[in-house]
């Protein structure tokens, strides 16, 4: 009966440590990075800031290459870089669809930024199953790659735009549909992204 016990007690443990301890990685910006409608990366500007995104092989934190942002955000402008479904990049979707994954299993989302201790704030949005963008900001106040850890329940739903078909009830809804960067005003430089993961 001890045994019995015990092996359950072990067995019990063993997978529930397996189960917090996993990670999925859902992008990791291999393969080629181009924009447009049957592009694999949606990216855009307007009101005078411009974004530049391409792939770097150069500077990465595993693989063959990341995300790079060239960025000058002015006052007053906007800028984004989107990844995963309903977007119209065609051939910007995760290695891994929405809808497939188990999202009561992970309460954050990671991800691998390069910064320059530029002072910049880096904007990373959520969108989620109504259309309801989320944020969560992150300082670029070190160098070199670090792992940016944003727990679901640390997002702000956007106060200063929604899209249309938004359902904004300020719940965050599952599945997510897709992320994205953005750098905000004012600031002008470079900065990478790499591996994202649901955690």
């Amino acid at each position: 009966m001890k045994k019995t016990i015990l092996f359950a007690v072990a067995f019990a443990v063993f997978f529930t440590g397996i189960s917090y301890a996993e990670s999925l990685l859902i992008d990791d910006f291999e393969g080629v990075i181009s924009g447009g409608a049957q592009g694999t990366v949606d990216f855009g500007s307007g009101n005078g800031s411009s974004l530049n995104v391409s792939a770097s092989t150069g500077t990465k934190y595993s693989g063959n290459q990341s995300l790079e942002l060239k960025y000058d955000a002015i006052s007053g402008g906007y800028m984004w870089a989107a990844r995963g479904s309903s977007l119209d990049a065609a051939g910007a979707g995760w290695l891994i669809k929405p809808e497939d994954i188990e999202w009561g299993g992970y309460s954050k989302i990671s991800f691998y930024m390069f910064g320059s201790n530029s002072g910049a704030m880096v904007a990373f949005d959520i969108k989620d199953s109504g259309s309801e963008i989320w944020r969560f900001l992150i300082e670029d106040n070190f160098t070199g790659w670090k792992q940016i850890v944003c727990e679901f329940n640390k997002f702000m739903a956007r106060d200063d735009w929604q899209p249309q078909d938004a359902d904004n009830n300020l719940e965050l809804d599952f599945p997510l549909k897709s992320f994205q960067f953005e750098v905000l005003p004012e600031a002008k430089g470079t900065v990478y992204f790499d591996k994202v993961e649901l955690e």
